[in-house]
C-alpha cells in the first residue's frame, strides 16, 4: 500500500512519516505532482535512496527533524544527509566540474598543510555545529581545514569541533543553502573563514567572520590567484580550480 501525503504535511511531522516509510512506502506530492518518495531502509534491502532524482535536482529537502530524529535516520545509510536549522537534506552525486575543482582544491590544500598542525579534510565527514542546547546541525562541507583535531578528536573516531576554514562548492541544486544557510550557520558557528566555490561563474568568494559577524568579504574570478584570509600563504590558482577538459 503507498500513502499519498503533501509536501507541507510532511515537512510539519517529519518525524512521524519517518517512522511510518518504515512500514509502508509513501509518496510525497506538491501541488499536486508527484515530487518525492520515501521508504524505509527495512523494505529497501538494495539501500536505495528514499528521495527522487527529481526532488533531489529541485533542491527539495526532506522535511523537519529533531537531532534525534536525524541520528535515526542517518545511522544506517550510506547517503550524504545534512541537517540544517531543523530541516533535513539528501545531498547530490556531484557533476564533473564540481569533482575537478574539489581535487584541484584537495591537492592544494594537502601539499600546504602537509607537515603542519592544521589538518585539512574531505567530504564525506561529519561536523556537527551546535549553536545552542536545542540548535544542532550537521553538515559536511566539501572541504575543510581543521586546526584542534587532537583536542576534539573523541574515543569514537569521530571529530566533535568546528574547523577555522570551511569549503563549499556550489551547484543549482545547493546554491541558495550554501549562500544563505550554511552562510548564516558558518558565521554564528564559530567557522573563521569559509569559501564559496561557483564553477559556474569560475568565481570564489572568501567570507572570514569575529564575533558571530560578517569581518571580510572579497571576491575572486579566474584566471586569478586567491589567497586565504586566515592563512594569507595559501594560495589558490583559479585558472586551475575551473579547468576544462580538453577535446579528443
Amino acid at each position: 500500500m503507498v500513502l499519498k501525503v503533501s509536501s507541507t504535511e510532511v515537512q510539519n511531522n517529519f518525524g512521524k512519516y519517518l517512522l511510518l516509510a518504515n512500514e509502508q512506502d509513501i509518496i510525497v506530492t506538491r501541488n499536486g505532482q508527484e515530487v518525492a518518495y520515501l521508504s524505509g531502509l527495512k523494505a529497501q534491502k538494495s539501500g536505495s535512496s528514499m528521495v527522487s532524482e527529481r526532488a533531489l535536482a529541485e533542491g527539495y529537502g526532506l522535511g523537519k527533524a529533531s537531532y534525534e530524529e536525524f541520528l535515526e535516520l542517518t545511522k544506517d545509510s550510506t547517503e550524504r544527509y545534512e541537517l540544517i536549522d531543523g530541516e533535513v537534506f539528501l545531498q547530490a552525486s556531484p557533476k564533473t566540474d564540481h569533482q575537478l575543482a574539489q581535487m584541484v582544491l584537495a591537492g592544494t590544500f594537502f601539499n600546504h598543510f602537509d607537515g603542519q598542525n592544521c589538518v585539512p579534510m574531505s567530504a564525506p565527514f561529519d561536523i556537527t555545529i551546535r549553536r545552542s542546547e536545542n540548535d544542532v546541525n550537521v553538515v559536511q562541507p566539501d572541504l575543510m581545514v581543521i586546526c584542534d583535531l587532537p583536542k576534539k578528536l573523541g574515543e569514537d573516531g569521530y571529530y566533535y569541533g568546528v574547523p577555522t576554514l570551511v569549503v563549499e562548492i556550489v551547484s543549482e541544486s545547493t546554491r541558495r543553502n550554501d549562500l544563505l544557510k550554511k552562510l548564516n550557520l558558518y558565521m554564528t558557528g564559530g567557522v573563521l573563514e569559509y569559501w564559496v566555490v561557483d564553477p559556474k561563474n569560475k568565481q570564489l568568494s572568501i567570507y572570514t567572520f569575529e564575533d558571530q559577524d560578517l569581518q571580510e568579504h572579497l571576491v575572486f574570478k579566474a584566471p586569478e590567484e586567491a589567497s586565504s584570509i586566515t592563512f594569507p600563504d595559501l594560495v589558490i590558482d583559479l585558472e586551475r580550480v575551473f579547468r576544462t577538459i580538453p577535446a579528443t
